[in-house]
């Protein structure tokens, strides 16, 4: 892309990933900047004054936001920051994640207003956000995924309650977390049963339904999907416990190998199994696709990812730079995209 463009550029909101959108923001907007671009970066969580600097930033530490620290955040300033893009707005980068913004909420408003946006629509998004109707879906596509049931939030919770529709779909461990969460926040990995109360409760702290999903032991993998081709896989393995909030976001503390050492039948039946899901959910421009590998070989698709980090630590950048793709030029992918769906 040559063409000189006014980009606007959302991070930060009003989710749990507040600070990981954060860094997502900065690489994306360093390197445009740095390709020409004029690029202005607004916080949506700021409302109309949402305008800030690059050095203004709060980069992901080992802990999320406290449940305390969101509440603060007043959700409808998401609405008057949109309303006060600048004019001259050729196209919005989303670099937010979690509610609020990837979950088609500012995909509607900014559809209202007329402005192109990376990534996928307000549909796709609404639906790959929802973890539980992504897996009826996948489902649907021949797609495996792990046994799971939803505790809606208006449901009362016991030990008891809970111990009987766990037996109905797994065994322990079971992994509790937000129906509409991401970077394991608020997730629990259950291994008995005095502690399955608990556990829901915290993931409620961060969404209104929680997800109770049996545990598949195995490999993580993820595919990202960059216009309509899968990259190269992606195998994670934290140096110690599990692949969680501090372990993807500090630095050293995850090995990451890509391309995968998988056999090749297997690595394409990924990539499909990922370009596949894509679709169902109507995903555009890129997804990260995520997968447990069992030692048989056995893929179960965990989630969809629809505005995946662009972080220093992220999966996509590295994933591009195995097919020879730079972090730039995905940048440039993603906003082409955007660019030409506005233009259908």
């Amino acid at each position: 892309m040559s063409d000189r463009l006014d980009i606007a550029l959302l991070l930060g909101g009003t989710s749990a990933e507040r600070n990981v959108s954060m860094a997502t923001g900065k690489g994306v907007a360093t390197a445009l900047r740095e390709s020409g671009h004029a690029v202005r970066v607004f916080d949506t969580a700021r409302g109309a004054d949402g305008e800030i600097s690059l050095d203004d930033l709060v980069l992901p530490t080992e802990a999320a936001p406290t449940p305390e620290e969101l509440a603060a955040l007043d959700h409808r300033n998401v609405i008057e920051c949109v309303k006060a893009l600048p004019e001259s707005t050729d196209v919005v980068f989303l670099a937010l994640h979690g509610n609020d913004g990837e979950d088609g909420k500012i995909q509607a408003l900014l559809d209202l207003w007329g402005l192109p946006y990376t990534g996928s629509g307000l549909l796709a998004s609404a639906i790959a956000m929802d973890k539980a109707k992504t897996k009826e879906l996948l489902v649907l596509e021949d797609i495996s995924v792990a046994r799971s049931f939803v505790v809606g939030p208006e449901e009362e919770i016991s030990t008891e309650g809970l111990e009987r529709l766990v037996r109905r779909v797994t065994d322990y461990p079971v992994v509790i977390k937000p129906n509409d969460g991401g970077s394991t926040v608020g997730l629990t990995i259950v291994e008995k049963v005095e502690d399955l109360v608990e556990a829901v409760e915290r993931a409620r702290q961060y969404g209104e339904k929680v997800l109770c999903e049996e545990y598949v032991e195995g490999r993580e993998v993820t595919v990202t999907v960059l216009g309509d081709e899968a990259m190269p896989i992606v195998e994670i393995r934290p140096k110690s416990g599990m692949y969680d909030y501090a372990n993807k976001y500090t630095a050293g503390r995850t090995e990451y190998f890509c391309p995968a050492d998988l056999p090749e039948g297997l690595t394409m039946e990924l990539q499909t199994q990922a370009l596949r899901a894509h679709r169902r959910i109507g995903c555009s421009g890129y997804s990260r696709v995520d997968f447990r590998l069992t030692e048989h070989g056995e893929a179960y698709c965990l989630e969809i990812n629809t505005l995946p980090g662009m972080t220093a630590t992220s999966l996509v950048p590295k994933s591009a730079a195995a097919a020879g793709i730079s972090y730039l030029e995905v940048c440039e992918r993603i906003i082409s995209s955007a660019l030409q769906r506005k233009s259908r």
